[in-house]
């Protein structure tokens, strides 16, 4: 799975931002993995992720997760993202003791994402990179906005939606925070980091 690897930012800001999500393959070990996938979700909430989603249903108030997590079928996807190092340390802690028998990706710094595995006791089983955009990148819209629109790996946070938001936030209409809850809802698979985008949009409205 490569659409988490392409977040663009200073390393700062890439400190705040960490998605972990399960998948499982057909014809392999996806029949019958619904309650494996439904005991991801319940292990990813005990440790408070500012996202997460089972991409067949989108992203859910907090009171709907419940009805959310139950609904899952082995078909589901299973993501949530994280804004500190800490919390994904100690999920991956539970899952490696819950031994779900699927596969665990962890999309963040490499060198951080390293360390913590290993100080976990976990062996990577393999590692991608992003080769970044090539092409005519001239062009491509600014920084803030490749940040942003990149927070979603599917591409489906417009860089229309993220002007607008930019705009009203400088306006004063929108707060940062009101900006990201708005951009996090076409991202049904739950990368999106709502925490990183608030931090985005006020350095934003900081420099006029």
């Amino acid at each position: 799975m490569t659409n988490t690897l392409h977040r663009r930012g200073s390393r700062e800001s890439l400190r705040g931002d960490y998605v972990v999500f399960a998948t499982t393959a057909g014809g392999y070990n996806r029949e019958g993995s619904a309650e494996k996938l439904r005991t991801f979700m319940r292990i990813a909430l005990k440790y408070n992720p500012v996202n997460i989603s089972d991409s067949k249903q989108g992203v859910k108030d907090k009171k709907d997760l419940t009805e959310m997590i139950e609904s899952m079928t082995d078909s589901s996807g299973a993501a949530c993202a994280f804004d500190n190092l800490y919390s994904v340390r100690d999920m991956l802690l539970d899952l490696r003791e819950a031994d779900l028998g699927i596969s665990i990706n962890v999309s963040g710094l490499l060198d951080e994402v390293n360390e913590c595995c290993k100080g976990i006791g976990i062996n990577r089983h393999s590692i991608e990179h992003s080769l970044g955009i090539s092409g005519q990148i001239d062009r491509l819209p600014n920084r803030e906005i490749l940040e942003l629109n990149t927070l979603c790996g599917h591409g489906m946070i417009s860089f229309n939606l993220i002007k607008r938001m930019i705009d009203l936030v400088k306006l004063g209409k929108l707060t940062p925070k009101q900006a990201a809850g708005y951009m996090a809802k076409p991202c049904v698979c739950g990368a999106f980091n709502p925490k990183r985008a608030e931090m985005i949009l006020a350095e934003v409205k900081s420099l006029g």
